[in-house]
This record gives C-alpha cells, sequence and structure tokens, in this order.
C-alpha cells in the first residue's frame, strides 16, 4: 500500500463529503475547507518527496496488478502538479473566505471546489486513460456548477459555452478511447504503451493520437477550440475564476504531455509537428484577444490561452530542454494566474468593477496592491528577475536549439505583447486618475476589512513564490529537469506500473 499516492484525491473527496453534511452551517464549512485544503497540501509534499526519493511511487488499487486493475501512479510531473494543486486549494480557500457569499456557500460552493479538486488529482494520478475520463467527467460536473453559482445571464451564457465545448471534447476522448482498447485490448496508460510499441505502425494510429490531441487540446484551450475559455471564465465568482485559471487547463496540458511522450511517441515527426503550429497559433490568438479587451478578467483569460501556447511548444519540440522548459512554464504559470485573478477580485471589491475604463487612481490609494499586482503582471510578461523570466528563457533558447526559428520567433513576440497588456492593465486601473463621473467604492463584501485582509494573504504568499522562484529557481529547476527526463525516458514509468516489463 502506497496511501500517499491515493490521499490527494481521497483528502478533497472526504473534505467535499463532510462540507456537504455541514450544509446547514456555513461556518463549519469553511474550517473544514481550510483544514481539507491544508492536508491536501500536506499530502502532496508527502508525495513530491516520496517520488523524489523512488522515481515512481505506484498504488494498484485493490489488489489487482497492473494491467488488470486500477492503477494510481505518479512520477515527478505528476507530484508537481499534485503539489501546485495543493497549494491552490489553500490560496483560494483562505480567499474565499473573504470573498464568497453566504448564498454561494449555502447552494454548495464547498463541496462543489473539493469535488473539483478531487478531480484534478484523480486526473494526475491515475494511470488508466479510462479513469482520466471518469476524472475529467468529475471535474466538469464540479465546474459547470461553481459555474454558474448566483444564476446571473452572463454566468448562464459562459457556463453553456464552456459545457458544450467540453462535451464535444469528452465526446471524441471517449471515441479515441473505444478505438484505442479495440487497437490494443487494454486501458492501463503504460500496458498501451508497449502494445503499441509491439505492433506494426498504422494510420489508424495517428488518426487515435490526432483524436486525443484535439481532445485534450479543447481542454487546454489550446488553437482552435479556445474561445469557450475567454468566453465563460470571467463570468463566475472570482475565486471560482482564479482557480479554474490556475488548474483546469493545465490538466488538460499534462494529459497531452502524458499520452504524447508516453504513448504516442511512434512518429514524432507527424504528431508534435501538428502541435508546433498549434502551439504558435494558440499564442498569437490568445494574446491578441488580450490586446483588444478592456475587462481586467477578460484580458486575463485570453493571456491564459496566450501562455498555454508556451506549454505546448516545450512538448512540441519533444528534446530534454524543451519538456523541462514546458514544466517549469507550467509550476509558473499556475502560480502567477491564480494570483492575477485573485488580484482582480479586490480590484472589484475596492471599486465595483473589472472595466478598465472606469477604474483609476488604485496607485495611490493602494500602493501596495499595485506593487502585489506589478509582480505576477511583470512575470507573466517574462521580466527578468522573475520567474517567467526563465520559464520563457529555457523555452525559447530549446526553440533556437531545435532550429524552430518561425515559432520561437513569434513567442518572443507574443511575450512583447504580453508586456503590453499588463502595461495596459497598469496604466489603466493603477497609474491614472479616476475617470470623472465615477465614484471608487468603499471596500466592500464579506466579513469588512478583516474579509479583505484575508483576500491579501493568499496574493501575498503567491507572490512571494513568484519571487522565490525568480531569485532562487534551482529547486525548480532540478524537478523540472528530472520531470523531463522521465517523460523522455518512459520507460521507467512502464516498468513501474508493470513490474519490470518493458517496452
Amino acid at each position: 500500500m502506497r496511501p500517499e499516492v491515493a490521499l490527494p484525491i481521497l483528502v478533497p473527496l472526504l473534505t467535499g463529503a463532510l462540507s456537504l453534511l455541514a450544509w446547514r452551517s456555513n461556518i463549519m464549512q469553511r474550517i473544514l475547507s481550510i483544514t481539507g485544503s491544508a492536508a491536501l497540501l500536506i499530502c502532496s509534499i508527502w508525495l513530491l518527496i516520496s517520488v523524489h526519493q523512488e522515481g515512481h511511487v505506484v498504488m494498484q488499487m485493490g489488489g489487482w496488478a497492473a494491467p488488470w486493475g486500477i492503477t494510481l501512479v505518479a512520477d515527478m510531473l505528476s507530484a508537481i502538479m499534485v503539489l501546485l494543486t495543493g497549494m491552490m486549494a489553500l490560496a483560494i480557500a483562505i480567499y474565499s473566505l473573504g470573498s464568497a457569499t453566504p448564498s454561494h456557500e449555502k447552494f454548495g460552493y464547498y463541496p462543489l471546489m473539493h469535488l473539483l479538486l478531487a478531480g484534478v488529482a484523480g486526473s494526475f494520478l491515475t494511470g488508466d486513460i479510462f479513469n482520466l475520463y471518469v476524472w475529467f467527467e468529475v471535474m466538469l460536473i464540479a465546474s459547470f456548477a461553481l459555474l454558474i453559482l448566483g444564476g446571473e445571464r452572463a454566468q448562464m451564457e459562459g457556463a453553456v459555452k464552456y459545457v458544450t465545448l467540453n462535451l464535444v471534447s469528452s465526446a471524441i476522448f471517449l471515441s479515441a478511447i473505444g478505438l484505442l482498447y479495440g487497437l490494443v485490448g487494454s486501458l492501463n496508460m503504460a500496458d498501451i504503451a508497449v502494445k503499441l510499441n509491439q505492433t506494426e505502425h498504422s494510420g489508424l494510429v495517428d488518426v487515435i493520437a490526432v483524436m486525443f490531441m484535439v481532445a485534450f487540446g479543447i481542454k487546454a484551450a489550446a488553437f482552435p477550440l479556445f474561445f469557450w475559455l475567454p468566453a465563460s471564465y470571467h463570468t463566475g465568482p472570482v475565486a471560482v475564476s482564479a482557480l479554474f485559471a490556475g488548474l483546469l487547463t493545465k490538466v488538460g496540458v499534462y494529459a497531452l504531455f502524458r499520452v504524447f511522450t508516453l504513448i504516442f511517441n511512434q512518429s514524432p515527426d507527424f504528431t508534435h509537428e501538428i502541435l508546433l503550429w498549434g502551439a504558435a497559433l494558440t499564442m498569437i490568438t490568445g494574446v491578441l484577444g488580450a490586446a483588444a479587451h478592456f475587462e481586467f478578467r477578460r484580458i486575463l483569460s485570453f493571456h491564459i490561452v496566450s501562455q498555454i501556447g508556451y506549454m505546448l511548444l516545450g512538448l512540441a519540440l519533444y528534446t530534454p530542454l524543451a519538456l523541462l522548459g514546458g514544466v517549469f512554464y507550467i509550476t509558473h504559470h499556475i502560480i502567477v494566474k491564480t494570483n492575477l485573478f485573485l488580484i482582480s477580485g479586490i480590484v472589484h471589491r475596492l471599486h465595483g468593477t473589472y472595466d478598465l475604463k472606469r477604474l483609476g487612481g488604485l496607485y495611490r490609494s493602494h500602493p501596495g496592491l499595485s506593487l502585489l499586482f506589478l509582480i505576477p503582471a511583470l512575470s507573466l510578461a517574462g521580466l527578468p528577475p522573475l520567474s517567467g523570466f526563465f520559464a520563457k528563457f529555457v523555452v525559447i533558447r530549446a526553440g533556437l536549439e531545435a532550429g524552430a526559428w518561425v515559432v520561437t520567433g513569434v513567442a518572443l513576440v507574443v511575450g512583447l505583447l504580453t508586456l503590453y497588456s499588463m502595461i495596459k492593465i497598469w496604466a489603466e486601473a493603477f497609474w491614472k486618475a479616476v475617470p470623472e463621473g465615477v465614484q471608487p467604492q468603499p471596500p466592500q463584501g464579506v466579513g469588512g476589512e478583516a474579509g479583505l485582509a484575508l483576500m491579501y494573504l493568499p496574493i501575498i504568499l503567491l507572490a512571494g513564490c513568484t519571487l522565490f522562484i525568480g531569485l532562487n529557481g534551482q529547486p525548480i529547476y532540478l524537478m523540472a529537469e528530472t520531470a523531463a527526463s522521465q517523460l523522455m525516458n518512459p520507460q521507467g514509468y512502464i516498468q513501474a506500473v508493470l513490474g519490470g516489463v518493458g517496452p
């Protein structure tokens, strides 16, 4: 038994169930949420330490040996993603104490949040391709319910677009699983990798690979089916938006990294070429959308799309340095993007709007908030010495070494346009004077000044993480290097799951 690989799933499931039982008491739900999130973070640290010491941690559920039973498996990439899930869970749980309204809490905010976290952790830790589909559906159900909390018209419109595209993705995903099972007769990802390497490569394998690419590309909000994200992420409660921004699309990115390094690695000239140009178009369309808008959360939503392109670029180049850069970029982006959405929530609480045209004067009235915005904003744009600079540097260097000149040039230009968008937010919301006829609102919301202080706390902690990675990034770099080495050499994963059976 290896409980450290199962606990990151069981803890949020238990927390959500207990929160549901305590639905009459908002106070008890808050206590359970903080306790459960802290426990998830502790379990994720335990898992990371175990993976660091052993390379892979595997648990065969019910005592059924792979490939017949359900396998939970963690390598360094999984452990990093689960650790980030625990960090974001605790940050959002603390922030929610000051931002979640009693009506949201009454209608299942905390049970749904922890159900979503269980789905995210399950996706990172499953070694079974069908169970990956199951965890995706768990996330879809929980995220749809969270997105419509409040029942406003904009939320409903955004939720319909969100669910429609994700259901299309799920249908393609399930169809691809059926075809893959018909081809190799297995659902265990390590076993599938072995059997695909033993079969004669055919056009059907390429078709299935493209189907997985499309399904996970929709989940990751990659070009061309990305428009559901900026149409929906800005409509829900701000803590929900932050949770979605940090984790949900990264599950799709993780699935692409897992499947196209472990299973579909027979013809990278075909699959990774598609990923390469998909990454370039994702970067371009996302950053142009951000440059065109003047709504705080909508700009940030488009930047999720553009930054996904950098992560896909790391996978598409398919070199040790590129995969290292991709993992490093995911780590940096989850922290920074979550923090920017949380900051937008405080701005809304202070001025009652997300519209940049109606904002202003925050640098003079709230200099501390202004500094907290600049740290993740400049990191997102890739300015040194912040975490985003080193993440982009590694990916771009990998692109130059691989000779991908056009896509690397696109990545550099997109970085400049990202800086333009962040400067636009700074100039409109923080630097310029309050527009005439606009009266800034006093701090409002749940808990008064104490609630506002609770909203500041995770922002300060996440900004500290960004500074730490920028000024002392070697530990993250080494973990990303280990993850990249394991992805480039999947035999270790296969042997850990199947008990010494190699490809």
